[in-house]
């Protein structure tokens, strides 16, 4: 399967992968000892840090947990500016508040109004 993407989404690859190749650089890591430890062949890792299309999530997940960036993954789709503005158009805006249901409060549960059954001791 051929990955049609823009050159928008091609630079936001590349970006990530330069950013997870600066993350090895700072903690000292090879290309192989990272690829070892996460599990991916060599190869891999150098497409992840090239910004491919073709490597899969999972694969950018165990780079990312052996960096323990993992959590930076859950930060894509947080705020989604676009998708609130969109859900909030579309909720429907009463004019005014429900009323209040009359409930009993807790005293006029207790208070017997004289029409209660007289308990049967057996």
């Amino acid at each position: 399967m051929k990955l049609n993407f823009g050159l928008k989404q091609k630079n936001i690859l590349s970006r990530l992968g330069e950013n997870i190749k600066l993350a090895r650089l700072r903690r000292k890591l090879s290309t192989r000892s990272l690829a070892e430890r996460s599990g991916i062949a060599v190869s891999t890792l150098v497409n992840i840090e090239t910004g491919s299309p073709s490597v899969s999530l999972g694969n950018y997940l165990q780079v990312l947990t052996v960096l323990r960036l993992e959590e930076d993954l859950l930060l894509i789709a947080d705020k989604d500016p676009i998708g609130r503005q969109i859900q909030d158009a579309g909720l429907v805006v009463k004019k005014r508040a429900p009323k209040k249901k009359d409930t009993l409060s807790a005293i006029k549960h207790v208070i017997d109004k004289g029409d209660s059954v007289e308990p049967i001791f057996g």
